[in-house]
């Protein structure tokens, strides 16, 4: 207790502020620099990613025609879409910068207050090397997960073949993928695991329409009414969107003996093939009845034998 007494009568404000300018002051001074630091490195990051969606907003204005419109939709180049993969970027350089600059703080900090950091780093490296061997394929899953998103190889909504099931993505994360499959079932498919991926969402499509008729029809009065009714569908406002550019009637794809069939080929964009598809079947149908134009004859019913 006396000795206790005597340090502290000796405690003057001097003695104080040197200890203070000591190892205090150098604790204090990496925790503040590394707090400057991180807020730098996170604005630039901001920065960074409002500059990439303004410049992505004008080229996006400079698209021309409706081709070129239809396809910066369908190829993944939508403001929507392409901003949320820029955000989810800029997080996670937010979260690597804040990982990165808080280790080397603490390991900067234990270093100036006397911990030895060799056993420490030897231990971390030992229990390193067991994690990574443990826990290897979740840093494949994660590290996919990365290039994915930067590549922008899907996004929610698209239509995936991911070869273990195909279906519509509902969730995209770090580690796993979600996606719906037509028959409603839910699949988490790990990143790690996605060998190829076949995207039915990005790009455009095409809606090949074959219109069989009777061999006895006179194509010269069946084509002329088939692109008759491509232009008019072309020109319908609601299907001019889905359209890179007028259906073509490309002629006769097929003959028989009972049937001649005649091909219409259609650039949509994404996914749009199907609906183009039984739309044209049905106004040529329609057309069709309204010409007196038929279709094949059906074959003579062979009876079986007894």
């Amino acid at each position: 207790m006396e000795q206790l007494l005597q340090q502290l009568t000796q405690v003057t404000p001097t003695s104080v502020w040197e200890w203070f300018l000591g190892d205090p002051l150098m604790v204090v001074s990496t925790i503040l620099a590394a707090v400057i630091l991180r807020w730098v490195l996170n604005r630039s990051i901001a920065r960074i990613v409002d500059v990439t969606i303004a410049k992505h907003d004008a080229r996006r204005e400079r698209v021309p025609g409706r081709a070129g419109r239809v396809l910066a939709q369908a190829t993944g180049l939508d403001h929507e879409r392409h901003r949320q993969r820029t955000l989810t970027m800029g997080s996670l350089l937010h979260s690597i910068v804040t990982f990165a600059v808080t280790l080397v703080t603490v390991l900067t900090v234990m270093a100036i207050v006397g911990i030895p950091l060799g056993p420490l780093l030897a231990s971390a490296g030992v229990g390193g090397v067991a994690l990574g061997f443990g826990a290897q394929s979740l840093v494949k899953d994660f590290l996919s997960g990365i290039f994915m998103i930067l590549e922008d190889q899907y996004g929610v909504g698209d239509i995936i073949d991911t070869g273990e099931a195909i279906g519509t993505v509902e969730e995209v994360s770090l580690r796993v993928t979600r996606l719906r499959d037509p028959s409603g079932v839910v699949w988490y498919v790990r990143n790690g695991e996605i060998v190829r991926i076949g995207n039915k969402s990005q790009g455009w499509s095409t809606a090949v329409v074959d219109i069989p008729v009777s061999y006895a029809e006179n194509l010269e009065r069946v084509i002329p009414l088939i692109k008759d009714v491509v232009r008019a569908f072309d020109a319908t406002p609601e299907w001019k969107e889905h359209l890179i550019e007028e259906p073509q009637v490309v002629g006769v794809e097929s003959m028989t003996g009972t049937a001649v069939t005649v091909r219409i080929i259609a650039k949509t964009a994404a996914e749009q093939q199907y609906g183009v598809s039984r739309e044209l079947r049905e106004r040529v149908k329609a057309a069709f009845d309204e010409a007196g134009i038929k279709g094949p004859p059906l074959a003579p019913f062979a009876p079986t034998a007894r």
